[in-house]
């Protein structure tokens, strides 16, 4: 009985650690080194794009909206009443293929006509808004996403 329960408890230890590690190979290394820290009302009049449901913006075009170096702005969009979903407008997936000699201008996730999805204008994948993940094209990671909390008149959005 005990060389069972040790056994099984081997097994275990195995799987689990082999789930662990396989974890860390699907961590992005696209990650953009940058804080966010964001706070809006979107029920304003500043966001009307998302004082609907389903509505969604684009805080970088918000000239009021400081969005750090090193990000290529924020998608918000409002899922219902109570939820939102803030993604990064740098693909996921080979971010710098669309770029410049010096990098000083690339690429950027776009809705627009795309609705409910997002397409890479570069590569042609297409995500959904939703939950962010890869929808059409090829590529490994779904949308970078920022944590986004409603507390029924602001919008926090970090990272």
């Amino acid at each position: 009985m005990k060389r069972h329960s040790i056994f099984l408890f081997t097994v275990f230890l195995t799987l689990f650690f082999s789930l662990v590690s396989c974890n860390k190979d699907s961590i992005n290394p696209n990650l953009p080194n940058v804080t966010i820290r964001i706070s809006i009302n979107p029920n304003s009049t500043q966001f009307l794009e998302l004082n609907t449901v389903s509505g969604w913006v684009y805080l970088d075009e918000k000239p009021s909206v400081y969005i750090p170096p090193g990000s290529r702005g924020i998608i918000v969009w409002r899922m219902d009443m109570t939820h939102f979903k803030a993604y990064e407008r740098q693909p996921p997936n080979d971010p710098f293929t669309c770029c410049n000699e010096n990098y000083s201008v690339c690429g950027k996730l776009v809705v627009g006509d795309n609705y409910p999805f997002v397409k890479d204008t570069c590569t042609g994948n297409m995500y959904q808004l939703l939950d962010g993940s890869l929808f059409e094209g090829e590529g490994r990671y779904p949308l970078i996403e920022y944590a986004a909390e409603y507390d029924g008149a602001i919008l926090y959005i970090h990272n």
